[in-house]
């Protein structure tokens, strides 16, 4: 068997004045303002995505130096590869400089 619009009518309207009571009895509780300002919880919310950021910044520079570490000797190798081949470049651009200019009486 099924409830009847009243009867549901009747249960909805018991359910609420059981919400209004508890809020009326709420109303007389002493209160301070501080207790409606959302700015604490703003404050503790933003600072644990402060420390979140912190940490994920701390987490990236030891992966980072880590991977430097770890990279050094090729890393060596390669700078001292291009130092090589940058100083034996000017070398032979000097000696062929040298080779190829004709000296005039001037030079002397």
């Amino acid at each position: 068997m099924t409830h009847t619009a009243t009867e549901w009518l009747a249960a909805g309207s018991l359910g609420l004045a059981a919400i209004s009571l508890i809020g009326l009895a709420l109303a007389f509780v002493d209160a301070d303002a501080k207790d409606f300002d959302p700015r604490p919880a703003a404050r503790r919310v933003t600072a644990v995505l402060h420390q979140g950021a912190v940490h994920v910044g701390h987490d990236l520079t030891r992966a980072v130096t880590s991977a430097r570490h770890h990279t050094a000797p090729a890393t060596a190798l390669v700078w001292h590869a291009v130092f090589a081949a940058r100083e034996m470049a000017r070398d032979m651009a000097a000696l062929l400089l040298m080779l190829t200019t004709i000296p005039t009486g001037d030079l002397r």
